[in-house]
C-alpha cells in the first residue's frame, strides 16, 4: 500500500463521523453529553447541504465514482466461476438450498425443526404499536396458528413458484410487533421478502390454510399462500433453467398492463428477478391487443381456474430497465446498480417495499447470478469469497492497512450490519449502503443524532457504534466476491 495513503487512513481514525448500523443500534448516543437531532444548525458544515459529513452533491452521482476507476472496467469473474461460485455454497449446505432439492416428504422431526427454525417467541419483550406488551396468549395464538398437531410422521413437500412481491414473516400474520422503545419502523415479525418467478418449496400451512411455511434459496418462513402457485416440481425446473431470460437490472421495473388480467398488469419487478423469455413462435403480432415488438416477451406464473401452477406470457416495455442476461461483474457495473438505489427508504427484512442492508447487497449481486446469504452475519462468516479477517485483538493500524488495499464492490462487515466500498475520496474511504441511524460529533464535543433511514453514501473513517467503540474496531471482516476457480 501507498505509505501516504497509509498515514491518512491512521490520522482519520482521530475524526468525528458516527453512524448506525444496519440493526439500528444506537450504542451510547441517548447517554450524557448527547444532543437532539434540532441542534444540527450547530454542526460547522461549511460549504455542504447536508447533515452527512463530507458529503457533497457531486459524490450523490454515479458518474463521480465511475470517473475514478480506470479506463477499462474488466469482468471479475466469468460465467463458470460466478456458477462454481455459486455451487461451492449450495454444496456446503450451510445457508443457501436449491428449494427444489428438498426431499417430497419431511418426517415429523425434520418439519418441527422447520418450523422451529423460524418460529419461536422471542426471550425478550415485544410489543404492539399501542404500545401493549405481547403476552402469553397473544403468543398462545401465534403458536396454535403454527399447526403443529398436524404435523405427521412423513409429510408430502410441494413446490411453487412466487406471484408478486411478498412477504416472509416469523409467524403466520401481518400483526408488527417491536423491541421496546425502539424505532416503529422494525417490525420484528417481518424476517424478508420474495419476488415473483422466484421458486420455493412449501413445507407445511397454518391452522387456517392462508400461510405457507416456505423454503426459498436462502431462508425458511411463512409467506400467504395467494402469493404463490403450488405446481409440478418438473414445470418449475423448465421455468427457473431457461438459458435465454430477462433480468431486472433497475431498482424496480414493472409488467405492461394486461387487459382483464389485474394479476399480470403493472406488477412489480425487483432488481434481480430472473424471468425466462418467452420463444418468438409462443405468441403472434398481437399479445393482449398490443403489437410485441417494442417489448420482451416473458414467461410468467399465474395460478389456473383450480389454482394450480399455470405459465403465461406477459410483456415488459424495452424502456424498462432489464437486461438480456446477467450483467458483465465489473467494477463499473456495481457502481451503477448501487446508484439505483440511493435514497431508498430503509425497509428491514424488505418491509416498506424497500430492503435492508443485506437486501441491498444481495439484489446488486444477484444481477450477476452470484447468490449470498440472506443475513449478514451468515454471509460476514462464511468462507465463500476472499476474506480479510480481524480477531478481537487486532489493532486499529491493522485494519486501517487492510482499508487502504480495498477495491470497489469489497463487502465490510461489522456486527449485524454490511456495507459496500464506493471508493476513496477527500483522503478516506467511502461506503455505500442501506442504513438506519447517523451520528457524530460535533466541534464541541457534543454528539448529533440524526436519521439516515435509506441507501446513502457516507464516509466510512471514522464511525462509531457508541463513544467507546468505532466501526473500524467493530469490522470482523472484509469480503471480495470472487470465486478460486481461474
Amino acid at each position: 500500500m501507498n505509505q501516504s495513503k497509509k498515514w491518512v487512513l491512521v490520522s482519520l481514525s482521530l475524526g468525528l463521523l458516527t453512524l448506525n448500523g444496519c440493526v439500528n443500534t444506537n450504542g451510547s448516543a441517548n447517554a450524557k453529553g448527547s444532543t437532539n437531532p434540532s441542534n444540527a444548525q450547530q454542526v460547522e458544515q461549511k460549504n455542504y447541504t447536508t447533515d452527512v459529513i463530507t458529503m457533497t452533491q457531486q459524490q450523490l452521482n454515479a458518474s463521480y465514482w465511475l470517473d475514478k476507476l480506470p479506463t477499462t472496467s474488466p469482468s471479475m469473474m466469468n460465467r463458470e466461476q460466478i456458477a462454481h461460485f455459486n455451487q461451492q455454497q449450495l454444496d456446503q449446505g450451510s445457508y443457501l438450498v436449491d428449494p427444489l432439492s428438498v426431499p417430497a416428504t419431511l418426517n415429523r422431526v425434520e418439519l418441527l425443526a422447520k418450523i422451529n427454525s423460524i418460529s419461536k417467541v422471542a426471550s425478550s419483550a415485544r410489543f404492539y404499536h399501542d404500545g401493549r406488551q405481547l403476552t402469553e396468549q397473544d403468543y398462545a395464538q401465534y403458536v396454535a396458528s403454527l399447526s403443529l398437531d398436524t404435523v405427521k410422521e412423513s409429510n408430502a413437500v410441494s413446490y411453487a413458484l412466487v406471484l408478486k412481491r411478498s412477504v416472509l414473516r416469523t409467524f403466520p400474520t401481518l400483526d408488527k410487533v417491536y423491541k421496546k422503545g425502539k424505532d416503529r419502523d422494525l417490525d420484528r415479525f417481518q424476517e424478508s421478502g420474495l419476488f415473483p418467478g422466484e421458486r420455493v418449496a412449501v413445507l407445511h400451512t397454518s391452522s387456517d390454510g392462508q400461510w405457507a411455511l416456505v423454503q426459498n434459496y436462502h431462508y425458511v418462513a411463512w409467506m400467504p399462500m395467494d402469493d404463490l402457485a403450488i405446481g409440478e416440481r418438473a414445470k418449475i425446473i423448465e421455468f427457473a433453467n431457461a438459458n435465454q431470460f430477462l433480468m431486472v437490472t433497475g431498482a424496480k421495473a414493472f409488467t405492461n398492463h394486461v387487459p382483464m388480467a389485474p394479476e399480470l398488469s403493472h406488477v412489480q419487478l425487483d432488481m434481480g428477478t430472473k424471468l425466462p423469455l418467452a420463444p418468438r413462435k409462443l405468441y403472434a403480432d398481437q399479445v393482449y391487443g398490443q403489437n410485441p415488438y417494442a417489448n420482451y416477451i416473458v414467461k410468467f406464473p399465474s395460478k389456473d381456474a383450480s389454482g394450480r401452477l399455470t405459465i403465461v406470457l406477459v410483456p415488459i416495455a424495452r424502456a424498462q430497465d432489464v437486461n438480456l442476461g446477467y450483467l458483465p461483474f465489473t467494477k463499473e457495473n456495481l457502481i451503477k446498480q448501487s446508484f439505483k438505489f440511493l435514497g431508498e427508504r430503509y425497509g428491514w427484512g424488505h418491509d416498506y417495499n424497500g430492503r435492508d442492508c443485506t437486501g441491498f447487497v444481495g439484489e446488486i449481486y444477484k444481477t450477476f447470478g452470484l447468490s449470498m446469504p440472506r443475513n449478514s452475519g451468515q454471509q460476514g462468516k462464511s468462507a465463500y469469497g476472499v476474506n480479510t479477517r480481524f480477531a478481537k485483538a487486532t489493532n486499529k493500524e491493522q485494519k486501517l492497512a487492510a482499508l487502504g488495499e480495498m477495491e470497489v464492490g469489497d463487502l465490510i462487515y461489522i456486527s449485524g450490519h454490511v456495507m459496500m466500498y464506493l471508493g476513496f475520496d477527500n483522503n478516506q474511504p467511502y461506503v455505500i449502503h442501506d442504513v438506519s441511524g447517523l451520528s457524530y460529533f460535533m466541534p464541541n464535543g457534543e454528539l448529533y443524532q440524526g436519521k439516515l433511514n435509506g441507501v446513502s453514501i457516507t464516509p466510512l473513517l471514522p464511525l462509531q457504534l457508541s463513544k467507546d467503540t468505532s466501526y473500524v474496531d467493530n469490522i470482523y471482516n472484509i469480503k471480495r466476491i470472487r470465486s478460486e476457480v481461474k
